[in-house]
């Protein structure tokens, strides 16, 4: 693949990169403050009295996004730079929030928090020893049979379900009906092994097959019936476009904030009234507030829940719910969705599962720490790959980490999965090709 130099026109990458951090600081900020003025129906109420606290936590915390114009690229880079946009989030709605708790504590841990995930997911890159290596032709093969594997689910998972329905219906229209194999299988395929194939693919120029391989990931909304489905090969398409024309990390910053940006402009001058309005109001919603602010919101909602009920220790992990006892025999969401009826099942990322609800505020900033030395390993496994193509092919697995435990996202998404075609993939193959970033 060839090599991606700094942003074309000759800006140098890190001042523009400083510039765009600061700009996405000020996007989400904006777009956080649209959601506690418009969204009380989920416990905020906006408080002008309280705006100067919301802005003098943030610009507090803000600095913290300067760690990502001196780290290099990787796939903690990606990573870290979502979830510590949901915090920032976070921070800003918890001052609007009606829900009961410490919300100083919880705003700490939240922020220590994430600067303790960033220290290893950014700055731990060093590559592992290949000790099986692959050939190329082998390794396309492994790839061909992959592709094959999620043919055969498509076309299986279709005989038990198959609905054609409108993104904004799919939430309500969500089936068990497939066996629970089938399941993990659609999870592992649509979360790594798809858009693995699809950034090879694209890496090889091999434009035709990359776009079967979206038309099949495409396949998977019918069958599981799910808006990340539906929207997957869009996204990756946009990521595959910024990776083509900008350095990685200057991507990674843009597919956040520009997408958050569109529906901070449209809600703001196009209003919520008539036909137009309520085509702003659509896209903030599916995007501004499905895409950061719940994954915010569900810090706020953990932190109340498990300030007034017994931590999980960890037993929300179904491998270790069979050896130890767990006061929660459902999944968190479900058990969320018992207590905060109205807030639906809240899914949430590392954050909220493996920090608050596992360990408590006090503790949540160790186990986040230790969630980002599994980060990682992630980049230990794509250390001498293209940015570029790791940009690409973790874009479904980083969407993933902001709403899902990362037990979750690494055994039920494919996490491992990926881990495990990084470290495998042929350095000498052309879209293996390390180009780093420029300082």
């Amino acid at each position: 693949m060839p090599a991606i130099g700094p942003m074309t026109g000759g800006w140098p990458t890190r001042p523009l990169l400083v510039l765009l951090i600061a700009l996405s600081v000020a996007v989400f900020c904006m777009s956080a403050a649209n959601v506690s003025k418009y969204y009380v129906t989920y416990q905020l109420v906006y408080d002008p009295l309280t705006l100067n606290s919301a802005v003098i936590a943030v610009a507090i915390f803000a600095p913290v996004f300067l760690l990502f114009a001196i780290a290099r690229f990787s796939f903690g880079y990606f990573a870290g730079f979502y979830l510590c946009s949901m915090v920032l989030s976070y921070l800003w709605l918890s001052f609007f929030s009606l829900r009961i708790y410490d919300h100083d504590a919880a705003r700490l841990s939240a922020a220590v928090s994430a600067i303790l995930f960033l220290l290893p997911a950014l700055f731990v890159s060093s590559p592992l020893p290949q000790i099986p290596k692959l050939s190329v032709r082998s390794f396309d093969r492994l790839l061909i049979a992959i592709f094959l594997v999620c043919v055969a689910t498509v076309a299986m998972a279709a005989s038990y379900n198959f609905t054609l329905v409108s993104p904004d219906r799919a939430s309500s229209l969500r089936t068990d009906a497939l066996p629970r194999m089938v399941n993990y299988l659609i999870g592992m395929e649509t979360g790594a092994l798809l858009p693995f194939l699809f950034a090879y693919c694209v890496a090889r120029r091999a434009i035709w097959q990359a776009g079967a391989i979206a038309v099949l990931m495409l396949l998977y909304y019918p069958i599981a019936v799910s808006k990340m489905t539906f929207f997957a090969p869009v996204w990756l398409v946009g990521l595959a476009v910024l990776a083509k024309i900008f350095e990685a990390r200057v991507a990674v910053v843009l597919s956040l904030m520009l997408p958050i940006a569109a529906g901070v402009l449209l809600f703001t001058f196009m209003g919520s009234a008539g036909p137009v309005g309520l085509v702003a109001g659509e896209y903030d919603f599916i995007v501004n507030f499905r895409m950061l602010a719940v994954p915010a919101l569900a810090l706020d909602l953990y932190n109340e829940f498990f300030s007034r009920h017994e931590l999980t220790r960890f037993c929300q992990i179904g491998i270790l719910k069979r050896f130890v006892d767990c006061p929660y025999q459902e999944q968190l969401a479900v058990v969320m969705l018992h207590y905060f009826p109205a807030g639906g099942t809240y899914n949430s990322s590392l954050f909220a599962t493996e920090g608050i609800a596992s360990a408590g505020w006090l503790y949540a900033p160790i186990t986040v720490f230790i969630c980002g030395v599994v980060i990682a390993l992630g980049n230990r496994a794509c250390a001498g790959l293209s940015p570029s193509f790791v940009l690409v092919s973790s874009g479904m697995l980083v969407q993933n980490l902001l709403n899902t435990p990362l037990s979750t996202v690494l055994l039920t998404h494919g996490g491992v999965l990926l881990f495990l075609l990084w470290y495998l993939m042929p350095r000498q193959a052309g879209p293996a090709q390390a180009t780093g970033d420029p300082a």
